[in-house]
């Protein structure tokens, strides 16, 4: 960082991520721009465009980022508290949008409940080092009402109660429910006990008459559905 930085002051006007923005739009700035813009300054070492660029290129990506705790980043060099939050909090607001526009798609399909999966919940699962299983619950015409983490388990199961999966789902008088839960290995496929929770918790909707549409099993970047693997 002490080598040498151009000040975003010294350069033309059309290359400063703010004036760039105004000027031609949010979608033309790349990754580092829009981070110097959360950013806001530098240091008098380096730019707030110089700081972005370090932290994109030691995290690798803008997702990757958004892993990092508020203790890692106040420990990098240029980034105090003010800076940390603002980072958090701007991704957060990413986060909260894309699940905002995936919970106004009704569920209808099977190809709804992994598009809904996927757009709310598989990216930020498929970096989890333990099992969490959670639940998408719905109502009567498939729109979403909630979601709900149950529980975490150990590196390769996750316990869950039909108890913990229900009493949210009366207290929102859910007519059904998707479950989700990841792979920490990365292999989105089923294990038998994957597959006899779900029947479970299935036999259970039955007694209280809420129905059990699919169980989305989260790997890298890949996932299963047991519905339609015929599992359930």
């Amino acid at each position: 960082m002490n080598g040498y930085s151009v000040n975003i002051k010294d350069m033309p006007v059309s290359m400063r991520p703010r004036e760039k923005l105004m000027a031609q739009g949010e979608r033309d700035l790349n990754d580092a721009e829009l981070l110097a813009i959360v950013l806001g300054m530098g240091t008098k070492n380096i730019s707030a465009l110089g700081l972005a660029t370090v932290l994109l290129v030691k995290y690798g990506s803008l997702r990757n980022l958004k892993e990092a705790s508020l203790e890692e980043l106040t420990g990098e060099r240029g980034i105090g508290p003010a800076k940390a939050v603002g980072i958090k909090a701007a991704i957060e607001m990413g986060r909260r949008i894309a699940r905002d526009v995936h919970s106004r798609i009704p569920i209808k399909s099977p190809e709804d409940v992994v598009n809904t999966v996927a757009g709310i919940t598989m990216e930020e699962m498929r970096y989890y080092d333990r099992e969490h299983f959670r639940v998408i619950y719905l109502d009567r015409k498939g729109g979403l009402l909630s979601m709900e983490d149950i529980s975490v388990g150990g590196l390769h199961s996750s316990l869950v109660h039909p108890r913990e999966v229900f009493k949210t789902a009366v207290k929102k008088s859910a007519a059904s429910m998707i479950l989700v839960h990841n792979h920490p290995s990365g292999d989105p496929a089923p294990s038998q006990e994957d597959i006899n929770i779900t029947r479970r918790l299935i036999e259970a909707g039955k007694l209280m008459g809420i129905e059990i549409i699919d169980h989305v099993i989260i790997g890298d970047n890949k996932y299963c559905s047991l519905k339609a693997k015929g599992l359930i």
